[in-house]
């Protein structure tokens, strides 16, 4: 009798070369093992023996003949086919933490084992920003919750609930604006169109997906205007980011002439096609962000700024609307921001002039006049 408990319920076992707790159990008429934990997480073996519970209910459920708990490979699957998010960036991003980090931990195991302690102590473990520890959170999450959508478990309370990422709320590298004399000093080193590229984010604001999507077409130079509607991402056109990104904005003269001076040299200056077109493809595509990115590496060092990246063109233009007294609504509709606590929180950090300039004022308000 009790071999046959321990055939239909597994048993726990101290592994004492390795200093592991495994669960051991027959599958198939063959032996099968898990390990649960080290001695350490687990200094009895009615902690190890409890936190085998997910292995042991799908040990019971092929035992009573409810068939083998749906894995977590399985169920990212149909999340991938039902739930996924379509923009192609948020996509990506889904799939970088799902193939890179999720799966190959969790991807055999059954759902009930991503359990909040496990879940916790492996995202501790993982050299990742907290940012992006909150990112894998949020899609362990989701995956929760699709299966409680499709019924494969009782819906209950999300275990996700109870993980908590140290400092997910501060940023480990400080988001890259330059100065006047650095942009000046890029923008010489910049050949076209990279050169127009550089000018046009920083003067409007844009994303580089969102530059890269513009057409000719979206230039209306009576009116002074530019409909920014469509983004690019890894050479797939997609929707902008929020709709609060879809706007049309007003762009400033020399601007206009800066477009009219490229769209005289380009060989794709019709109206339906792109405004930064590549050669290579013969104007059916933009220019890759790949190709956008080298040529901003190569031109940030001739300038001796250092790294670059193209984001850093945005945060730039909010800093740049600080430093001329912008109002902080202004500001917003700008930066095409659904929140204005993102304009504030995230974007643009005073340029090193401005701030010695309102430092001045400060002292001089606080030091007696003689």
């Amino acid at each position: 009798m009790k071999r046959a408990a321990r055939v239909n319920q597994g048993s726990v076992v101290f592994n004492k070369r390795f200093g592991t707790w495994n669960f051991l159990w027959c599958e198939n008429g063959h032996r099968r093992s898990k390990v649960i934990g080290s001695a350490q997480e687990f200094q009895t073996k009615a902690a190890a023996w409890h936190a085998a519970a997910p292995l042991r209910q799908r040990l019971e459920q092929t035992a009573t003949g409810q068939g083998p708990a749906v894995t977590v490979r399985g169920l990212i699957e149909h999340y991938r086919g039902e739930r996924m998010p379509r923009r192609a960036m948020t996509k990506q991003g889904y799939n970088t933490w799902l193939n890179g980090y999720i799966i190959p931990r969790w991807g055999d195991c059954a759902l009930q084992e991503l359990q909040a302690r496990p879940v916790d102590l492996w995202l501790q473990s993982l050299s990742l920003a907290p940012k992006s520890k909150v990112h894998i959170r949020g899609l362990v999450r989701a995956i929760w919750e699709f299966a409680m959508w499709r019924g494969d478990v009782q819906v209950q309370r999300n275990p996700m609930e109870l993980v908590t990422i140290k400092g997910a709320t501060k940023r480990t590298k400080r988001p890259r604006s330059l100065t006047v004399e650095e942009f000046r000093r890029l923008v010489e080193q910049l050949e076209e169109p990279f050169r127009t590229m550089a000018l046009v984010c920083v003067c409007c604001g844009l994303r580089i997906s969102e530059c890269l999507a513009l057409k000719w077409s979206d230039v209306d130079w009576l009116s002074s205007t530019l409909r920014i509607e469509r983004g690019i991402v890894h050479q797939v056109v997609d929707d902008v980011k929020t709709p609060e990104s879809q706007r049309t904005m007003c762009i400033d003269s020399e601007v206009l002439e800066l477009l009219k001076a490229w769209k005289q040299r380009s060989q794709f200056s019709n109206a339906d096609d792109w405004i930064f077109a590549s050669p290579v493809k013969i104007g059916r595509l933009p220019f890759s962000y790949a190709g956008v990115w080298r040529a901003l590496c190569r031109s940030a060092v001739k300038a001796g700024i250092g790294h670059l990246s193209s984001h850093a063109f945005r945060h730039t233009h909010r800093s740049w609307l600080d430093s001329v007294g912008t109002p902080i609504g202004v500001q917003q509709r700008l930066m095409r921001h659904t929140d204005i606590r993102t304009t504030m929180n995230v974007y643009g950090t005073a340029a090193t002039t401005e701030m010695q300039q309102a430092h001045a004022k400060i002292v001089r308000l606080a030091f007696p006049r003689a």
